[in-house]
């Protein structure tokens, strides 16, 4: 085999020019492909991060449908105490939760004594919410960024009513609102902050803390709407929702129903859409990556039988086993791919490291000077090389097994 290797490279060298070029279009395929991911990739994590710790959480438990009818904010389908113990004993038998905020969501009326308009509520503990979702703080684009988010009898508002409604910092409102029995309750509250109008759910939310949300809807006790839950690593994500689900929906009712539904952010977010976009579009990279190695790798190999039909006869008359002839050209083929994908692996983690050494920044939406901070993991790499050096080794077959093929005195008068 070592001799086989030998004669393969020696064959290789003999075409300089055509080795060189097929060389070159496989590392710009490898270049493009390890580039785009590890861009794409980051850029897919920044915009997973922003949704999920300024407002979502990476995973969120309700009670069973509450989230078909989520659009009403149905206080009948609160948690009660005895469920938001169920699910805090659960929580803290798991070592890969860092925190968890509870929440109760509610709809009402805002007045600022002159104009009423409907808002949608999410009724926190300030420090369970930071420690949850932690960027909630950098989205309030008037008022002070205070340690504590809010103190009771404030209220953070939606920068469309704040705008529309023209309110301003300090300022006295009212909220009206329901409670579960159809009563109806008001309480006044001042404005300590507006929050960037951002897209999706939770983008046009005020929040208000949980204590006085059960002022406002007579609520006595414990009742929660949502329990949002942040983990030490975004990677333990499936693991820990598939351990939750199992424990969580093993409580039944007196029916024999589930009492709980838990959800990743995968199902909370419409921006999941945007991140399986960028996944569909990595796929069809690689899809253009494998035929831009097999059409030039089948042509190199192709042209090489054409060319060299006299030699094949020559060391096939010489008694040279067909599957040797074979092996030769699938080594060269192999010797191809390899070649390409080292220096292609070799150039695109250079460039990785100089984009980030760079420091390029971008805008997002009303984010600025957002690092663009390219990484790639060694998982990707190496699946990469694998494909590429795969499709070589394929690409190579079918030529390989045509000069195997032929008969040594027909080869032999080959002009």
């Amino acid at each position: 085999m070592l001799n086989v290797i030998k004669i393969a490279a020696r064959n290789l060298r003999r075409y300089q020019r055509r080795t060189i070029l097929t060389s070159a279009l496989i590392t710009l395929g490898v270049v493009a492909v390890l580039l785009f991911i590890s861009i794409t990739g980051s850029f897919k994590s920044m915009m997973v991060g922003q949704i999920t710790d300024s407002m979502i959480g990476h995973l969120q438990i309700h009670r069973k449908g509450y989230l078909a009818s989520i659009d009403n904010l149905p206080l009948n389908r609160n948690l009660d105490q005895k469920q938001v113990a169920k699910v805090k004993e659960v929580l803290s038998g798991v070592d890969a939760v860092e925190s968890f905020s509870m929440r109760i969501k509610l709809g009402a009326m805002f007045s600022n004594f002159t104009e009423t308009t409907n808002i949608r509520l999410n009724a926190v503990i300030p420090e369970q919410e930071v420690k949850t979702v932690p960027l909630l703080s950098d989205r309030i684009i008037e008022g002070q960024k205070k340690d504590v988010l809010l103190q009771k009898g404030e209220i953070l508002i939606p920068e469309l009513i704040a705008k529309g409604m023209k309110v301003k910092m300090e300022d006295s409102v009212v909220l009206v609102a329901n409670n579960k029995d159809g009563s109806v309750n008001g309480k006044t509250f001042v404005v300590s902050g507006v929050l960037e109008g951002i897209s999706g759910p939770g983008g046009r939310d005020g929040v208000i803390h949980l204590d006085d949300a059960k002022e406002l809807l007579r609520i006595n006790g414990v009742e929660i709407s949502e329990i949002a839950v942040r983990l030490k690593n975004m990677a333990d994500l499936p693991r820990v929702f598939s351990r939750l689900k199992n424990e969580l929906i093993s409580v039944t009712n007196k029916e024999g129903n589930p009492v709980f539904e838990v959800h990743t952010w995968e199902g909370l977010s419409p921006f999941y859409n945007i991140a399986r976009m960028i996944d569909l579009m990595t796929f069809f990279i690689k899809i253009m990556l494998v035929a831009i190695v097999l059409v030039s790798i089948m042509n190199v190999m192709i042209m090489a039988v054409y060319e060299r039909i006299n030699e094949i006869g020559t060391i096939a008359a010489i008694g040279t086993l067909p599957g040797k002839i074979m092996a030769l050209f699938v080594t060269e083929g192999f010797l191809l791919g390899v070649l390409g994908t080292a220096v292609g692996t070799v150039i695109s983690l250079i460039s990785i490291a100089a984009i980030n050494a760079a420091k390029l920044t971008f805008d997002f939406g009303r984010q600025s000077n957002l690092v663009l901070a390219p990484t790639i993991g060694a998982g990707d790499v190496i699946t990469i090389v694998l494909i590429v050096i795969g499709i070589a080794v394929a690409a190579s077959l079918q030529p390989a097994f045509k000069a195997a093929r032929m008969d040594p005195i027909t080869a032999l008068r080959h002009v």
